[in-house]
């Protein structure tokens, strides 16, 4: 990411400090340094020298944060790792055009979820297998969520017209986005794959069945601090019909209620759950 080196005339025009090396000012000093640079730069007319090394100065200070994000994605490797800094960079630039000091928020707390976003709408448009229109590539994800909400409110694979419902869409284009969600990644289950015991092996060699638990584990994660926020008879509720597996008469027995009452509680309480686990998804 290309960043205009300052002058010494640049620093000369402004009273903010001058830093030898932003790029190399520690993480604690950098939070300090950010806080008095947002403030001078909201003072300073856009396109000025001023504006201009002070914006500069922020996002060297601050290329750490692009650094720590980009982290999460040293699995791609060595040659793509250089595109998604360069892509977080982007990430950073828009957050620092759009902090606002009086918002009282940490700006790292307020870059992180731009750098990280613009990370993922990079993958999102370069990591299809076949080249897919925008649209069906947004909808594949909203098909995604709806494909979820609905098997967990139906207990069964939602049909067709059912996601075309709950997504306000044509019934062709709910197909067109499960047709399209194969074009995502795609490869050989003969690519070769190198360091087994016996030599080279292929791809298909390497391929295991889904671990359930795994997701559970991340599920029942998500779900504890929500459960908290539940009143006591709404997690009793939950308790015996998941833990207890009671049935729902019998959950009514237990708490002195109607059956249809119970029904109608765990409704709302489960909506409650499944929207809190898509707000943070």
């Amino acid at each position: 990411m290309a960043v205009t080196t300052r002058t010494t005339a640049d620093r000369e025009r402004t009273d903010l400090p001058a830093v030898a090396d932003p790029a190399h000012v520690a993480p604690s000093d950098a939070r300090a340094l950010s806080r008095l640079f947002f403030d001078r730069l909201t003072a300073l007319e856009e396109g000025t020298p001023d504006h201009q090394y002070a914006r500069n100065t922020l996002i060297e200070m601050n290329m750490s944060l692009v650094r720590y994000a980009a982290g999460r994605f040293r699995s791609r490797g060595p040659q793509e790792m250089e595109d998604i800094v360069q892509v977080g960079m982007i990430g950073l630039i828009k957050a620092i055009d759009r902090f606002d000091l009086s918002r009282e928020v940490e700006f790292t707390s307020f870059a992180v979820p731009y750098i990280v976003g613009e990370i993922k709408r990079f993958f999102r448009d370069t990591s299809w297998a076949v080249h897919v229109p925008r649209r069906l590539q947004e909808a594949r994800v909203e098909l995604a969520k709806a494909t979820e909400e609905l098997s967990s409110r139906l207990g069964r694979r939602p049909t067709t017209r059912e996601l075309a419902e709950l997504m306000n869409l044509p019934e062709k284009e709910v197909v067109d986005a499960r047709v399209a969600s194969n074009g995502y990644t795609s490869s050989s289950l003969d690519a070769a794959v190198a360091g087994g015991d016996e030599g080279d092996s292929v791809l298909a060699d390497f391929i295991g069945t889904e671990d359930a638990g795994l997701q559970l584990v991340d599920d029942l994660h998500s779900l504890a601090p929500l459960l908290a926020e539940l009143d006591e008879r709404d997690r009793r509720i939950i308790h015996l019909r998941f833990v207890d597996e009671c049935t729902q008469a019998q959950i009514g027995e237990e708490l002195g209620i109607s059956q249809m009452h119970v029904s109608r509680l765990l409704q709302r309480v489960l909506a409650r759950l499944r929207q809190g686990l898509l707000n943070t998804a």
